[in-house]
Order: structure tokens, then C-alpha cells, then sequence
């Protein structure tokens, strides 16, 4: 299943290898009814053709995204210069960080392949799926996210891979960015492509359609205002699926007899559903699932790291990690309930990935079936928009300024210019792509693949780099990590028979150990290193490292020749 291989990775298969969707969901033409009640309208006892969509519904959700509009038209007053643009001026509350960074880490790939495990399996869904991000993110909270607040603010850094140049070398930083962000392009198109496919099959809007209308808003919202606007977005999105989220857990339980449902529904499931592992998701696949969510949602996922980034003070950024991560713990909970009990109510379905949107449409009035698809919508947004901030920070700060001297001189105006047109040409381009979905069918998977894969091997060296335990691993283990996790991925999902365990851990797992062998057996010692290693890891009194402004201050020290930014 590699939909399950990354999280935020949309499981686009059977939409691009399959072709069109049918208007109408598999498995409504014959089967049994649940315990829905009335059997009109249930999956399996009459066919439903056409759009489940309402006029009230599609009043709801224009409603949505004109409210996605109306921030991001605010938020562009909080936008003065690329260091608002990107990292929110270091002015960021802890808790619309914490929300921020939940909100991006996970799309729609909830509500379609994590659901059909929970309809299938029970709550193993759960702890591999969202308990390792909590546990991982809390890991976080003391070990990576007051070193990202400090880059920031002692180092004036705006793009996660910025610092990379003089950790390791500029061939490095290279490295990581054209390959994270090439492949990036083609991993938010089949996000797009998710989404339009959603409006294809409640609504019967076409797919071209369909990219268009979340791409545009999209694209204004975070071209407009930043970083502030995608956080602000997602705060309103929240809210928006929160709503959505309670409405189906009222109505699920209204089904299952009233409130007693919440512990009897357990006992009526079957023994299997109850378990956290089971023999497919094992307790070394759990295992694996908490080391590699702990890479990807501490800065491996480039647009995480900048919600820490965007903190005031490291105070700040552990409290927004520590929100975040009680959210995962929390939060998946209530938006599975529903996935949780489809086996009672709607039994028998062909395709379990139908299961949440079954249940939307045949349990829910016209106007709230529109609020949960917002909310299910809001989800693919936020990480899309946060997404496209993050790798437009790695152009604009890391890769232009290499190509061309003229942008190692730009002015806060210009830069703020780049930073937008960058922005929008690489959000058109997602786009372009998501149009041609179906006819690159597998090639577009591949891809999708690739950049899960991917995530691993860039998260060891630029995570692991800010620790002073492995200071003595210069550019020769980052790239040798780097380029060895990705032909272990290779050899495991192309040559030989492995299981989702092996796939999943092999490419991080390779990376590590020749990370750390690399730095054991031909250490490389660096003056540099060792003043950028204490300078993020000490107490926040200090001054800042590499420039002459208070702690906590965001003067940025302008670029060298190299295209990266001075840090010594």
C-alpha cells in the first residue's frame, strides 16, 4: 500500500492508474443495510446517481473559499519584507503555531486510504498513523524546535535548508534542494488532482475544474499574505473541520442509539479492531512509523520546520510543538469515530476508501454535506499552500541566489517580489501538472513514491546536523547518506519482494547508519560547525551567533559570494 508509506502523501493511485472515477460510489448497487435505519438511500439498496452536492451545499462551501480569500487579503498587511513572507517576521503565537503545524502535516488522504483501514482493520490506524506523529513531534518539542526558533533569530536564516551551506557545504545544500523541490512539483499535483477528484464525485465538477477553483484560491491566499496568511487559513480551517468533524460524530452516534455508543460500539466491532498491531501493521512497523514520523514532522517535511522558524522565542516554539503534538494524540480521534463505527453502518461496501464519503452523503442534510467537504477540503489546502511557502523559501534563498550574483544583492522589496513571483509560478506549475494526471498515470505515482522515500534520507543530515553529537559529520556523510538512502529504496521497492515494514524503514535506516558511520570512522572537524552547532543549541541569553543584534531579534546578515547567508 504505498499510500501508507507517507503520511501526507495522497493516495492518488486509484484515481491516476485507474482512470475517471464513477459518479456514483462501488458497492451501492448490492449488499446489506447497516444500522442506518431507513434503507433509502443506503449503499447497496438503491443506486445514486448524479451529484450528491446541493444548492445549499455549494453556498457553504463558496462560503469557504471566499472566507480563505478574505484572510489572505488581510494578512497581506502583515507582510513587509521575505522574512514576513517566510518565516512571519518571528511573530507568530504559540498557539497558531501549534494549530499551524498540525494542520499542515496531514491531508486528504485521512478521510480516503486511512479510512479504509480503519473500516477494514480498527484502530491500528490510529496508533501508527497519528500516535507516532504525537510522539514524535513531542520528541521535538526539546530537541528540534528551539534549534529552528534559534537559526532564525541568531542566524537571520528564512529557509530550512539555509543554514545547510555552512554546516556542510553549498554542493549540499544544493543537492537537497533541487532534488526535494523538483520532486515536490509533481507530489502537490497529485494533491490537487485528490481534491479535484473529491468535486468530481460528489458534485460532477470537472476534474480541469476542479484544480482550477482550489488553485487559484490557493494561490492567492498564500501569494499575498505568506506565511501569516497560510497560518491564519489553517486556523480557520480548523475551526471549519472541527465543526464539520463534531456534526458527524452527532449524527454517527444518533445512528448507533445516542451516547452510550461511544464504549458500546467497541463490543459489537470485531476482536481484530480493537488491536493497536496487527499482523499486517506490526509492532516493528509502529516502531519504524515513530522514527520516521519523528524526522519528517520535526523538519524533514521542510514546511513544519517554519512553523517553529516563525516563533517569537524558543519559549514559544516548544509550546506551539507541545500543542501540535497533543493535537495528533487528541484530534485523530474525533475525525476517525465515524471511520471507526462504517462497519456497522454501512457493511459489505466494495471499496472501503468510499467508506467516509458514504456516510457524508447518505447520513448527512443538504448544508452540512457541504461543511464536511470544506472540512475534508481544508485539510489538502493548508498542506498545499504550506507546502508551496516552504519550497519557495528554498528557491528564493537557496537555489537563485547560487545562479546569479544579482540576487545575493536584492534588496527587502525585491526579495519580497521573488519570493511571490516564485510562489506563483511554482503553484502554476502544480497545477499544469494535476491537468495532465491521468494521462502521466503510473509515471505521476512513481514520482509520489519517490518523494516519500525522499524525506528520510534529506531529514537525517538536516535534522542530525543541528545536534552537537554529530558535529563531526561533515558534507561527505550528508551526501553519501543522501544519495545511499535513496538506492536503498530503489533496491527494496524495484528488485527485491520486501514488505510495507522493510519500504518504509530501509531508505531512513541506510541513511542513518552511514551518516553516523561516516561521522565514527572519517570524522570531519570544522571550526564553523562547532561555533553553529553551540550557537543553536545554547541558552537564549546569549548573544547571537554572527552578528551584533540582541537574541531574538530578526537582523538578517546579508549574503556572500557563495549565494548562502553569512553566517560567521
Amino acid at each position: 500500500m504505498d499510500e501508507l508509506v507517507h503520511h501526507n502523501t495522497v493516495n492518488s493511485r486509484m484515481w491516476i492508474d485507474g482512470g475517471r472515477p464513477p459518479l456514483r460510489w462501488p458497492g451501492w448497487t448490492r449488499g446489506r443495510s447497516g444500522r442506518g435505519g431507513d434503507d433509502r438511500g443506503r449503499p447497496g439498496v438503491r443506486t445514486r446517481r448524479g451529484s450528491a452536492v446541493h444548492g445549499l451545499d455549494w453556498t457553504v462551501m463558496c462560503a469557504y473559499f471566499g472566507l480563505m480569500v478574505l484572510i489572505g487579503w488581510w494578512s497581506h498587511q502583515r507582510v513587509g519584507d521575505v522574512k514576513d513572507f517566510f518565516t512571519a517576521g518571528g511573530r507568530m503565537p504559540w498557539w497558531l503555531t501549534g494549530i499551524s503545524h498540525h494542520m499542515s502535516g496531514y491531508s486528504a488522504v485521512l478521510f480516503v486510504a486511512y479510512a479504509a483501514v480503519a473500516y477494514t482493520s480498527g484502530i491500528t490506524v490510529y496508533f501508527w498513523g497519528f500516535a507516532s506523529i504525537g510522539i514524535g513531534v513531542g520528541i521535538g518539542t526539546w530537541l528540534f524546535a528551539p534549534r529552528w526558533n534559534r537559526l532564525r533569530s541568531r542566524l537571520g536564516v528564512a529557509s530550512p535548508l539555509e543554514y545547510l551551506a555552512k554546516r556542510y557545504s553549498v554542493t549540499t545544500q544544493q543537492a537537497l534542494a533541487w532534488s526535494g523541490s523538483l520532486l515536490k512539483i509533481f507530489d502537490i499535483a497529485a494533491k490537487w488532482f485528490a481534491v479535484a477528484t473529491l468535486l468530481h464525485v460528489f458534485a460532477g465538477v470537472d476534474y480541469n475544474l476542479g484544480i482550477l477553483i482550489t488553485g487559484v484560491v490557493t494561490l492567492f491566499y498564500c501569494t499575498v499574505g505568506g506565511l501569516w496568511a497560510d497560518a491564519l487559513t489553517e486556523l480557520g480551517q480548523f475551526v471549519i473541520q472541527a465543526v464539520a468533524a463534531l456534526v458527524m460524530i452527532v449524527v454517527v452516534l444518533g445512528k448507533l442509539g445516542g451516547i452510550e455508543g461511544l464504549w458500546t460500539l467497541w463490543g459489537e466491532l470485531p476482536a481484530s479492531h480493537h488491536n493497536p498491531t496487527t499482523p499486517k501493521y506490526t509492532t516493528v512497523f509502529l516502531l519504524v512509523y515513530v522514527l520516521v514520523k519523528t524526522l519528517e514532522y520535526n523538519g524533514g517535511m521542510w514546511n513544519l520546520a517554519q512553523r517553529y522558524m516563525a516563533a517569537p522565542d524558543t519559549h514559544a516554539a516548544r509550546r506551539g510543538a507541545a500543542l501540535s503534538s497533543l493535537l495528533y494524540l487528541l484530534w485523530p480521534l474525533v475525525l476517525m469515530f465515524p471511520m471507526f463505527a462504517a462497519p456497522l453502518l454501512i457493511p459489505g461496501i466494495d471499496k472501503p476508501e468510499n467508506a467516509y464519503a458514504i456516510m457524508t452523503t447518505e447520513f448527512l442534510p443538504p448544508g452540512l454535506i457541504g461543511l464536511v467537504l470544506a472540512g475534508i477540503f481544508s485539510h489538502t489546502m493548508a498542506m498545499v499552500s504550506s507546502d508551496a511557502n516552504a519550497i519557495s523559501a528554498v528557491i528564493t534563498r537557496d537555489m537563485i541566489p547560487v545562479m546569479s550574483r544579482r540576487a545575493r544583492t536584492w534588496t527587502d522589496r525585491q526579495g519580497l517580489t521573488a519570493a511571490r513571483l516564485t510562489t506563483v509560478v511554482f503553484v502554476l506549475l502544480t497545477m499544469g501538472v494535476a491537468t495532465q494526471a491521468e494521462n502521466l498515470g503510473g509515471v505521476l505515482q512513481i514520482v509520489v513514491n519517490w518523494v516519500a522515500a525522499l524525506m528520510g534520507p534529506i531529514s537525517i543530515p538536516l535534522l542530525l546536523g543541528m545536534l552537537p553529537a554529530f558535529r563531526r559529520c561533515g558534507a561527505r556523510a550528508a551526501l553519501t547518506s543522501w544519495a545511499g538512502g535513496l538506492l536503498a529504496y530503489a533496491l527494496v521497492y524495484y528488485v527485491l519482494d520486501t514488505g510495507q515494514t522493510a519500504l518504509i524503514a530501509t531508505p531512513v535506516l541506510v541513511s542513518l547508519t552511514l551518516y553516523t558511520g561516516l561521522g565514527l570512522l572519517a570524522p570531519e572537524r570544522s571550526a564553523t560547525t562547532d561555533a553553529l552547532v553551540e550557537a543553536i543549541g545554547g541558552e537564549d541569553e546569549r548573544a547571537p551567533y554572527g552578528t551584533s543584534s540582541p537574541a531574538g531579534t530578526d537582523e538578517e546578515p546579508r549574503g556572500k559570494d557563495d549565494g548562502s547567508t553569512a553566517l560567521v
